[in-house]
């Protein structure tokens, strides 16, 4: 079986992308082909990569500006992360703190207005919001960064660390493969006649985190929420009825159709529309049952991100893309430039 040192790399730091491109589909595009060619493009350049008939599939999801500066009623201070909404004056946060805070007591955020601590669901604490907690989120709080990013966030990345297509609020990070595209992009698209539909699955902070063990089966995946609605599963039925291909963009919506599938395979059922929470662990032998090519950045060293694209497109396969990579200077993970992949045909087993 692999283990965590089968999926590390060393990345010059000053690789990592600490901002965005001022044009979205000006990054970069690496194709990475069944025959294992790499082929560089600019991520403009992708309608011309698609079949006309194939389907991308996008995450909707808007990321909130989920973190906050905190202080208790006793005067420490206190760090919030909101991990998730859960009623309209209600969800779940990280809090940093010198002393963690007991339920019941209040805090105030942002100097603007106190919440309540409620009870622990671990790793987190419920949150009590005096009204609707995702206005006072979009007001008050600030745009949760990934860590690797070495900045304060400002108004530029409340627009670029965001979809253009972001509808549903509920992410505390972004789907970053979807940041590439812009309105020329789309239409291009359209123009070429690649058929689009959206998925949403809210993107928790633990995404960014890390595995533990060596051991990658011993690994427990964070939980997040997603929704397939009707429309997708009817345009995904008719892409293959045509004979087309079903395009990921991004992980996140490879990972919500995936688990989708998977669980309705396992009650003996076809792909259906669904509101679920997955804590899908996709590694090398993973069967997949729905994608056929992949949209993505780059990941980090050792993620459980570099694990499922290694799953997708080959372990070999995804450690020459990122040498590649690595040799013509791309960008690096959120900021970062693209990646196309197709699924293998196989994936062997060590």
């Amino acid at each position: 079986m692999y283990t965590l040192s089968d999926f590390d790399f060393n990345l010059p730091p000053e690789l990592i992308a600490q901002h965005a491109l001022p044009e979205r589909s000006a990054s970069r595009l690496l194709e990475v082909t069944p025959s294992g060619a790499l082929l560089d493009h600019r991520f403009g350049e992708l309608p011309a990569c698609i079949e006309p008939g194939d389907l991308l599939v996008f995450n909707d999801t808007k990321v909130l500006k989920a973190r906050f500066d905190g202080v208790k009623a006793s005067g420490g201070r206190v760090e919030v992360l909101i991990e998730r909404v859960t009623g309209l004056r209600t969800a779940l946060a990280q809090i940093r703190a010198s002393k963690r805070p007991a339920p019941g007591s209040t805090i105030r955020l942002a100097g603007a207005f106190d919440v309540s601590v409620g009870e622990r669901v671990e790793p987190f604490h419920t949150l009590h919001f005096p009204h609707d907690c995702i206005e006072l989120i979009d007001r008050y709080g600030r745009l949760p960064l990934p860590p690797y990013i070495e900045h304060s966030p400002d108004t530029y990345d409340e627009a670029r660390y965001q979809t253009v297509f972001a509808t549903t609020p509920g992410a505390v990070a972004a789907p970053t493969a979807g940041l590439h595209f812009d309105a020329p992009t789309l239409a291009a698209l359209d123009a070429r006649g690649v058929r689009r539909a959206t998925l949403t699955l809210h993107v928790g902070a633990g995404t960014f985190q890390p595995v533990r063990t060596d051991d990658i089966a011993q690994h427990k995946m964070h939980s997040e929420w997603y929704h397939i609605p009707p429309a997708l599963v009817e345009a995904i039925e008719a892409t293959r009825a045509a004979g087309h291909s079903v395009i990921a963009v991004g992980t996140t919506s490879m990972r919500a159709l995936e688990a989708a599938a998977r669980d309705a395979e396992r009650d003996g059922r076809e792909l259906h529309a669904v509101h679920a929470e997955t804590d899908i662990f996709i590694t090398p032998g993973y069967q997949f049952r729905v994608i056929d090519r992949l949209v993505t950045n780059f990941h980090l060293p050792k993620s459980t991100l570099l694990m499922l694209v290694s799953a997708f497109a080959g372990v070999e396969p995804i450690r020459l893309a990122y040498r590649h990579a690595i040799a013509q200077r791309y960008r690096f993970f959120s900021y970062g430039d693209a990646m196309l992949l197709t699924r293998a045909a196989s994936v062997a087993q060590p």
